[in-house]
Formats: C-alpha cells, structure tokens, sequence
C-alpha cells in the first residue's frame, strides 16, 4: 500500500500588500478617478477623501481629469487585484501605460473613464419575429 499524505492549504487571492481585511479605512467613501497624462501617454487611478484634495492633486501634478464618482478606497485595491491577476503592470503610485485594452477592461469594471479617450462600442441585436 502507498503511503500518501494529503495536504490541504489555501492559496490566497489578495496579495499581502493589499491587505483589505486589516483597515476599515478601505471602507471609507470617497472619490474614484481617472487621470490622463499627455506628456507620459499614461493612466492614473486612485481615490481621494474629498473634492478638496482630488483639486490638490490636479494642481501639482499636470495632469486631466477624465472622470470621477462617488467611491470606496477598497474599490481602489479590488480594482488594482484584478489588473494584476489579468497581467497589466503599473507603477507604484498606480499609473498604467495608455492603451485601449486597458479602457476596456476599466470600463467594464466599473471604473470612471469618461468618453474623451474611450469609446464604448453600442451592440445592437434585432430581433426577427417570423
């Protein structure tokens, strides 16, 4: 007879460096955003507090706003998790290379991207009753 062991272990899907379960401040509401940086053809996605400090942000930093809406911090890091489970790359301060797979994918999770840079296509379906 085989001797086997069976070993049982839990992969984890949240990488450790976003650790939502360990601050409630992941559920603090907010603003969600989309910045767009000509000069660097890149994205920049983030979260702020408040109006204030999202103004604060446009102002140091050249960069346009695309769109904003009303948010969580934590869809800030499920949206980073996801990226990065489908193999997009960013920096550390969460900005992206400019591309049209990366519209579409923030688009159809939800993400505010506005409809300057991203066209979102309109399938029509009819329907033929005989």
């Amino acid at each position: 007879m085989n001797n086997r062991k069976i070993i049982k272990g839990y992969k984890t899907l949240i990488s450790p460096r976003f650790n939502v379960d360990s601050s409630i401040d992941k559920f603090k509401d907010g603003i969600i955003y989309t910045l767009y940086s000509d000069r660097f053809n890149s994205l920049k996605i983030g979260f702020a507090e408040n109006e204030k400090v999202l103004e604060k942000k446009l102002s140091s930093e050249e960069l346009i706003l695309l769109d904003i809406k009303k948010g969580y911090k934590k869809d800030l890091y499920l949206l980073i998790t996801t990226l990065k489970e489908l193999g997009i790359k960013y920096s550390d301060n969460f900005y992206f290379k400019y591309s049209r797979s990366l519209m579409r994918h923030l688009s159809t999770l939800g993400w505010p991207v506005g409809s300057s840079l991203y066209k979102q296509r309109k399938i029509k379906k009819e329907l033929i009753c005989a």
